[in-house]
């Protein structure tokens, strides 16, 4: 995620911490010493959030170790002041998988809210947990009720919460994935709108959450129509197949010619008939900016490429692609290029499939691929 840095790592999972977060610690100092708390008190305070902020992490850790089990990593978890996201690659399809990858942050915390009760017995008695002060209180109580709140929050069968998906998976295990996804985001918007209602006259943090969940669930919705669009769908049918290559002996002034004459902008490098190498458009424009038009296309081309085969799924490439940062890759059949696979044309050819469907293209195809 953009403006964070990485602060560690567990399991092999990236800890990013978001620059807001720092907003968020300034704001709980600033908060108790205003009130004319001492510094001590402030640390308290604060080492409270962080300790919430902890749980939150091992929440996301959670669902990143069930998911692995599965054979799907976790790009990262980044710290937020409104909590944790953690990107996984994908979200596994099968019901029961998608099931268990759900309910593991909150168990998460259902186990942390254990530990911290079996520590409150121990430490100032269990009947502690009747005196809850918002203000102060023990520490270990607190801890426990916001576990406790956690689990219950996230349990909301409304996406983008953990209860979402349990719901679209419960759903999937007697009707069709997508289907099974566009009740369980059209639950979600209306409790989405119970929130709304709610917050306008009680609370009007609850407003937030309604925006946080009536968006999230319509992403979702139409996220997972578009990549029905190309489940069994063979990568020849969307591949570019008038396209331009060049060789690595050509200067960049000439590459600059065959970007302004057409719409093509990310080239492939051929050696005889073997792709060495591809020129994006990026890699170009910095190019000229340092060295000028005088240099050779071998100077500057990406060699760490990846090609797929035509008969490759779309729905097992573009995921990949978008991860890697990629926006074309060479397309090859039997050793030989015959195409390239590009994100604008691939989401040309899932509007197109969108319009004879009858579903949503536009807004959805955007927040997949940005505006084409």
């Amino acid at each position: 995620m953009k403006w964070s840095w990485k602060a560690g790592a567990i399991s092999g999972v990236a800890i990013h911490i978001h620059w807001t977060f720092v907003l968020l610690i300034g704001w709980i100092l600033a908060a108790h010493l205003t009130r004319g708390e001492t510094i001590a008190d402030a640390m308290v305070g604060l080492g409270f959030i962080l300790a919430i902020f902890g749980c939150v992490v091992l929440h996301e850790l959670g669902h990143a170790l069930a998911a692995r089990r599965y054979g799907i990593a976790t790009r990262d978890i980044t710290l937020l002041p409104i909590g944790g996201v953690a990107r996984l690659e994908r979200m596994p399809e099968n019901p029961i998988e998608e099931l268990v990858v759900a309910v593991a942050g909150p168990a998460v915390n259902m186990v942390i809210a254990a530990a911290l009760l079996v520590g409150v017995a121990v430490s100032v008695g269990i009947g502690s947990m009747g005196q809850v002060d918002p203000a102060g209180g023990h520490f270990l109580v607190q801890l426990t009720y916001v576990n406790i709140a956690l689990v219950v929050f996230n349990l909301i069968p409304a996406f983008p919460m953990d209860g979402g998906r349990v719901l679209r998976a419960l759903l999937a295990t007697r009707i069709e994935y997508v289907r099974a996804t566009q009740i369980a985001a059209t639950i979600g918007q209306g409790l989405a709108i119970v929130f709304g209602v709610l917050g306008f006259f009680f609370n009007p943090f609850l407003l937030f959450i309604a925006l946080f969940v009536y968006l999230g669930a319509q992403a979702e919705a139409h996220h997972t129509e578009l990549r029905s669009l190309t489940r069994g769908v063979p990568v020849r049918e969307a591949m570019v197949t008038r396209f331009r290559s060049l060789a690595e002996a050509d200067s960049l002034s000439k590459v600059v010619e065959e970007l302004l004459s057409g719409d093509q902008q990310d080239f492939p490098v051929k050696s005889g008939s073997r792709v060495v190498g591809i020129l994006p458009r990026d890699a170009l424009i910095k190019a000229l900016a340092s060295t000028g038009p005088t240099g050779s296309v071998a100077d500057v081309m990406r060699r760490d490429f990846q090609t797929v085969s035509d008969t490759e799924m779309l729905d097992q490439v573009f995921e990949p692609m978008r991860a890697a940062g990629l926006r074309a890759v060479p397309v090859n059949r039997q050793g030989e290029l015959v195409g390239m696979l590009t994100l604008e044309n691939l989401g040309e050819w899932m509007m197109v499939n969108c319009a004879l469907r009858k579903c949503r293209p536009r807004s959805a195809i955007e927040n997949i691929f940005g505006k084409i």
